[in-house]
């Protein structure tokens, strides 16, 4: 057998979820048994039935997976996020195994933990980039706030009983404004997650776009809006009216007082994710929703 003794993975999961601890088990133990060394948070550690030969770090910080060649994170699509802020800031691929209901970000399912752990140690795995959102946020002329997002960037209304009023624009230019529960920024990646829960287009993950996707607008003129990758996108909360928030893929959050102005570009790091399979994005699409497709026929020969 070859020797892997140099190779190390880092695991990440859910340790809240049976499941995960689980599989959290089995993962360790193939990749152990292997040669390939498993490298998990202090916290985690804890939770997790692990051998001693598993590296402890203390701190969640990009710099615990120093010299690891992937990340495996275990759990559903608030863990894949959270494993996402680790993969683009250590610029280590991620490998998501889905234990939760969607998981758009997963590459694999609960049942395929053993091809996981094959493919892994076998390195028959590919490395793909998706497209992330810089966002910053201005008040009176000055940067109040910088973040990122893999799936979206959401401006939305604090209160229930009033709305935020907001004007959009695009590339420097207004395009429209109205009272609204809020605006999604997203990326190709984030179509499928709060984007597509708000209406908007399903995109696919190769098509390079920024997406603006308004939520319960109270307007004539209210559509899902696709850009260039390369445009600003901007939301204006208007001065005089309660004020918003922004939420970053639903896990960072800061205060937008009126008058605040929300900036959206492509993002300068992308994320990067470990494949182990080529099948079609519309198979996963199909798959994921369980999309009625009985009676076709397919292409005639």
């Amino acid at each position: 057998m070859t020797s892997n003794t140099a190779r190390t993975v880092f695991l990440l999961a859910h340790t809240g979820r049976p499941a995960a601890i689980r599989s959290a088990e089995l993962v360790v133990k193939g990749l152990l048994r292997s040669g390939i060394g498993v490298r998990v948070l202090e916290a985690e550690a804890a939770d997790l039935p692990l051998p001693d030969s598993v590296q402890l770090v203390r701190e969640a910080t990009p710099q615990c997976l120093d010299g690891c060649e992937l990340l495996i994170v275990l759990g559903g699509d608030g863990t894949l996020l959270r494993g996402a802020e680790f993969a683009r800031a250590s610029g280590v691929p991620m490998l998501g195994v889905n234990l939760g209901r969607v998981g758009f970000l997963a590459e694999a399912e609960r049942d395929d933990l053993d091809k996981v752990v094959d493919r892994v140690v076998s390195k028959a795995y590919e490395v793909e980039e998706r497209m992330t959102v810089d966002v910053v946020v201005h008040r009176n002329g000055d940067i109040v706030h910088t973040d990122w997002a893999l799936n979206e960037a959401a401006v939305q209304k604090v209160s229930a009983e009033r709305m935020l009023e907001v004007v959009l624009e695009i590339d420097g230019r207004p395009v429209t404004g109205f009272g609204c529960d809020g605006i999604v920024c997203a990326t190709p990646t984030g179509s499928t997650a709060y984007a597509f829960s708000a209406g908007g287009p399903v995109v696919w993950p190769e098509v390079e776009a920024l997406l603006m996707v308004p939520i319960s607008a109270h307007a004539l003129f209210a559509k899902p809006l696709v850009t260039s990758p390369d445009s600003v996108l901007a939301v204006e909360v208007l001065p005089h009216v309660p004020p918003g928030v922004l939420w970053c893929d639903g896990r960072r959050t800061v205060e937008l007082p009126a008058g605040a102005r929300v900036e959206v570009r492509r993002g300068a790091v992308p994320v990067r994710l470990a494949r182990l399979h080529h099948a079609s994005f519309t198979d996963r699409l199909v798959a994921k929703f369980a999309l009625p497709v009985s009676g076709w026929r397919g292409a005639p020969h």
